[in-house]
């Protein structure tokens, strides 16, 4: 079975960019629906974006429209988030999803593998 693995995060200033990654280790991209969720101290979990295994379908989270990008490589067999024009409030620990065969991109309980998160924190 699949096991995400996610890579990428650290500290960065607010107004710049990172760029996650996140190898679906185990199984193929092609196969699995990707998602990106992210989770603050104290907050609830929360969609980020999301790529469907079928047709390579993204969607956002309507509030990061704008800034953040979905991508998949499937030779690389890893799925990306490019984050730019960061905000404080885009620290969270950021986790990589994958729903084998999945439709559903946005809810999280649609989703049977999880990472183990990459810390994303954006200084002021």
């Amino acid at each position: 079975q699949v096991q995400p693995v996610e890579s990428g995060g650290g500290l960065v200033q607010a107004g710049g960019s990172l760029r996650l990654s996140c190898v679906a280790s185990g199984g193929s991209v092609v196969t699995h629906t990707m998602g990106w969720f992210r989770q603050a101290p104290g907050k609830e979990r929360e969609f980020v974006a999301g790529i469907r295994w079928s047709d390579r379908t993204a969607v956002y989270a309507d509030s990061l429209k704008g800034r953040f990008t979905i991508s998949r490589d499937n030779a690389k067999n890893t799925v990306y988030l490019e984050m730019n024009r960061l905000i404080p409030e885009d620290t969270a620990s950021y986790y990589c999803a994958a729903n084998l065969y999945g439709m559903s991109v946005q809810k999280w309980d649609e989703y049977d593998f999880w990472g183990q998160g990459t810390q994303v924190t954006v200084s002021s």
